[in-house]
């Protein structure tokens, strides 16, 4: 009998791990009731990429499944039951490699993992506090690769399921998936020559003016290809990465053409900037003095679009007039920010608003609470669009640092606009599959917005989401700025940080907002734990959220 499909982890079982002392290797494993916890590393060069794996043999632990968990566990090879071993065998069994086997409901295996024992033992009474420690740790990352492998099965049953029914130019959807999906899992396990196959036939598949999919699967192909080339040995010092905030601080004069695009045609950016305006007004609401921190300056976006609209509703608000709106940029593209802050200058007198421009050149993981410069008499709010992500990093103390200098201004309200998906998993393919899903819904929604062969369309995603699609893909380390998290994850970031959430109540003005500015059918928003969701047919797209010291 073959086993059983594996359909992501099938149950959940939480153990004590108080339960479970480690000792040293070298010490006796005749204890029947003896724990093996086991570790996995994919053959990949990067310490985010490992993975965890946890097997309890302890025959009190074992009890605690059924007799269907017990098959399951053993046909997926997750768990090795084991009752007593020596200690020379299971080092023996330690030195050799062995490779995961499991039947996959969809073209996703982890067969690339090498699996390396470390030795438990199952203690009751044992007082030892570290070692506690270290196992809470491994049960973590053990639920952690749970958690992933069953994100991949999702994001994968979802674009399998989208891709059937898109049939164009001979090529099928379905195989396309599942080449796409073989690539992935050659380059994680850095198998040059199997990757290139697959990479040649998809590059004859994935067409730029194709189905979305297919357009799709043309950025991850650039985003693969990259990725491949880097597996290589190191030559020499690696050079020194040039100081940005976002992607956009050294894009090419076709990446801020696409961005341009993106505003005006995608509503995305213009939602979070209604949102955001409007938690801003209502926290300015009787204020004479205001005051505007903006984290990366709406990516530089010229114009200053996100404020003329502030200035607009700041001017017609009813009441008394605002006497003086203060903006503090942060950036590191100085010249293209005074710019905007000469035009702001212009529009607020029209206006007849007091306004002040200042600009504070430092990127976010540098910018300290004094360098902005704050009035008694003034209200302050901190204002951050599709920038916090960056600086969420594997060590995380450059956001804690950053949501600590921000708690110091002491801000009324602290707005945030993030992409509402998990593109900065610990696993590679995890990774992947995640924006496989996001991206495909986006460009699937350009699919209803443009022609087919519109030339803006061709713009936005070859030059915009493509350069996303290839950080999150290719990149590693401090290049790997496209860190977007969920809402669920900021949120207890946020918690940690002092903040507390400021539910923004507006789902109805939203719904008015996306009939306003025609935004097509499909388009969706949900308010979800007091922060407004735009979606894209159910599929989470940006996530708004204000939140108070």
């Amino acid at each position: 009998m073959s086993p059983a499909p594996y359909r992501g982890c099938g149950f959940k079982r939480e153990f004590i791990s108080d339960e479970i002392i480690t000792t040293p290797i070298s010490s006796s494993m005749q204890d029947p009731n003896s724990c093996i916890i086991f570790y996995s590393c994919p053959n990949l060069s990067h310490l985010d990429d490992t993975t965890c794996l946890t097997s309890f043999p302890s025959t009190a632990i074992k009890d605690r499944f059924t007799p269907e968990e017990k098959r399951i566990l053993d046909n997926t090879c997750f768990f090795n039951w084991t009752t007593s071993s020596s200690s020379s065998e299971l080092l023996e069994t330690s030195s050799e490699t062995k490779r995961l086997k499991r039947t996959t409901s969809f073209p996703v295996s982890l067969e690339n993992l090498s699996i390396t024992p470390l030795y438990f033992n199952y203690n009751k009474n044992s007082g030892n506090n570290q070692s506690n420690h270290i196992v809470r740790d491994h049960i973590r990352s053990c639920s952690q690769v749970y958690r992933a492998a069953e994100a991949v099965e999702e994001a994968a049953q979802d674009i399998i399921n989208n891709s059937e029914e898109q049939e164009e130019d001979g090529c099928d959807g379905m195989r396309l998936v599942q080449l796409l999906i073989s690539c992935a899992e050659a380059v994680a396990c850095r198998d040059k020559s199997h990757a290139s196959i697959l990479l040649s036939d998809l590059k004859s598949s994935a067409l730029v003016f194709g189905s979305s999919f297919q357009r799709v699967a043309s950025c991850y192909v650039q985003g693969l290809s990259e990725r491949l080339s880097s597996i290589q040995p190191c030559l020499g010092p690696v050079p020194a990465m040039q100081p940005m905030m976002n992607i956009m601080d050294a894009a090419s004069e076709k990446m801020e053409e696409a961005f341009r695009l993106v505003y005006e045609i995608c509503p995305h950016i213009r939602f979070g900037h209604f949102v955001a305006n409007s938690a801003i007004v209502e926290a300015f609401e009787g204020e004479s003095f205001v005051h505007v921190v903006d984290l990366g300056m709406s990516l530089g976006l010229p114009h200053g679009h996100q404020w003329r609209g502030l200035i607009q509703s700041l001017a017609n608000r009813a009441g008394a007039r605002v006497r003086r709106l203060r903006i503090t940029a942060v950036g590191l593209c100085i010249g293209r920010l005074r710019v905007i802050g000469d035009e702001l200058s212009v529009y607020a007198n029209n206006m007849g608003i007091n306004f002040e421009f200042s600009v504070v050149q430092k990127n976010l993981e540098n910018l300290k609470a004094e360098d902005v410069k704050k009035e008694e008499d003034e209200v302050l709010v901190v204002n951050s669009i599709l920038q916090l992500h960056c600086v969420v990093k594997e060590s995380r103390g450059a956001l804690n640092s950053v949501l600590q200098m921000i708690h110091g201004l002491s801000p009324k309200v602290l707005v945030m606009v993030e992409q509402d998906s998990s593109h900065n998993g610990p696993f590679f393919l995890g990774r992947f599959m995640e924006s496989l899903h996001y991206y495909s819904a986006i460009f699937d929604s350009l699919d209803v917005m443009l022609p087919k062969y519109d030339t803006k369309r061709a713009k936005m995603e070859q030059f915009y989401f493509a350069e996303e699609i290839k950080n999150i893909v290719s990149c590693e380390g401090p290049h790997r700025m496209e860190r977007h998290e969920r809402v669920d994850q900021w949120r207890r970031r946020m918690s940690r940080a002092g903040f507390q959430g400021s539910p923004i109540k507006m789902v109805a003005q939203a719904k008015q907002w996306l009939v306003k500015n025609n935004v097509c059918d499909g388009y969706t928003v949900v308010e979800e734990k007091g922060c407004l969701v735009l979606g894209w047919k159910s599929k989470p797209i940006v996530a708004a959220s204000c939140w108070k010291c």
